[in-house]
């Protein structure tokens, strides 16, 4: 490695990628083309970034492999941060393999980290954790262990556990300052404002109020019947029953356990499950086979019982009934949830994360837009979505999390 080499990858390592241009912005050699494209891509010149990077991979070839595979990882880490997640983890993980072969165990690491943090993206959350265990994070520079850290936080705020997750924080909070990069610093400080919104709503007969995380785990913890409006199911204590694909049947529970310990008429029902105004005798029976339905499915926790008006929630055991809300409620809420990062989407990467089709994500983004909730720009393949404004609304309990109690 010759001398302007070595002094532009310091250059980008401190977070200087118009120091590191300088020196290599007028070669056309492989390693000159790599550096260009990582200081493109800190410059946010990202489709710039990515043609330098692979014409940096063509031009090592087969003769060397690990300087490709490192160019594979700085291309992956491009296309995660332009959410371009439809590209196969299989390529990252050929070239980490490629690395940790060859002795270049940071690289190797930081690959794992980045493989790690598109799982997390996607939902698949025991994956991700597995990957990292299985990088030596010791061996991680700064700015990559900053990254490292939020992706553990991000997987202990899905799985509602906020003591891992605020000391995860507070490890990447540490390992921001003493990397010094701006970027890293005001990452953190996003996603420790995220960690400490409202994350839910407690409604109950009595009224409503907001709730941080770690009451959200205090409240799941208890014994208290709680009908999860973000998860989509009825929970107390370790007991779950998964409602998410059972929608008629989440609204009558929903309803039902909002006016605990009354009941509530079979009007209201047939209004919010059926949105029925004028009820004729078809809807009367509808109700009562999804009453019976209901009464199937929540068995384990409680029980209905008619009353002369409508229908009463009893549980079994609970003390208390209640409904955790988003604290911000409406239609597409999981799209929302998404581009409450600040990034911009493609629809088919929202679509692999929240696992529906391209054309009900491109659906529920059209309504949105009409709504004035989210904005596009570009064309074709190039279009991305970004939220245009979501006051306070939270990411944590609405995004998606696989591998974890429905």
């Amino acid at each position: 490695m010759d001398a302007l080499i070595a002094a532009a990858a310091r250059a980008l390592s401190a977070g200087d990628p118009l120091a590191a241009l300088k020196r290599v912005a007028l070669r056309d050699d492989a390693p000159a083309l790599a550096l260009r494209g990582i200081a493109m891509a800190q410059l946010g010149d990202l489709t710039r970034a990515r043609e330098l990077l692979r014409s940096a991979a063509r031009t090592f070839g087969s003769k060397e492999p690990m300087a490709r595979a490192r160019c594979i990882v700085a291309e992956a880490e491009i296309a995660l941060v332009s959410r371009d997640l439809g590209r196969p983890l299989q390529t990252l993980s050929a070239a980490r393999a490629v690395l940790a072969a060859s002795g270049d165990r940071t690289n190797a690491a930081h690959a794992g980290y980045l493989e790690a943090r598109h799982l997390l993206l996607i939902g698949r959350l025991d994956e991700a954790e597995a990957v990292l265990d299985e990088c030596d994070a010791g061996v991680l520079p700064r700015a990559s262990r900053v990254g490292r850290e939020l992706v553990v936080a991000g997987i202990a705020i899905r799985r509602i556990r906020t003591a891992p997750a605020r000391a995860a924080l507070e490890r990447a909070r540490r390992a921001a300052e003493h990397a010094r990069i701006p970027a890293l610093t005001a990452e953190v400080d996003q996603a420790v404002r995220a960690f400490e919104a409202p994350a839910a709503r407690f409604i109950a007969r009595d009224g409503e109020r907001l709730l941080q995380l770690d009451e959200v785990e205090t409240l799941l913890a208890s014994d208290t019947l709680v009908v999860d409006a973000c998860r989509n199911a009825l929970r107390a204590g370790a007991t779950v029953i998964p409602l998410a694909t059972r929608p008629v049947l989440l609204t009558l529970i929903r309803t039902l356990a909002g006016s605990w310990p009354g009941d509530v008429p079979r009007e209201t029902l047939l209004e919010r499950a059926f949105r029925a105004r004028h009820v004729d005798e078809s809807h009367r029976v509808r109700l009562r086979v999804e009453i019976a339905r209901l009464r199937e499915a929540i068995e384990p926790l409680a029980a209905l019982r008619a009353t002369r008006q409508g229908f009463v929630l009893q549980p079994h055991a609970a003390s208390n009934v209640g409904v955790l809300a988003p604290p911000i409620e409406g239609d597409h809420a999981g799209v929302l949830a998404l581009l409450g990062d600040g990034e911009a989407w493609p629809s088919s990467a929202l679509a692999l994360a929240l696992n529906v089709s391209p054309r009900t994500v491109q659906r529920a983004l059209a309504e949105l837009a009409h709504d004035h909730k989210v904005e596009a720009f570009g064309r074709g393949r190039a279009c991305r979505w970004i939220a245009s404004s979501v006051p306070g609304f939270p990411t944590s309990l609405l995004l998606p999390a696989t591998g974890i109690p429905d």
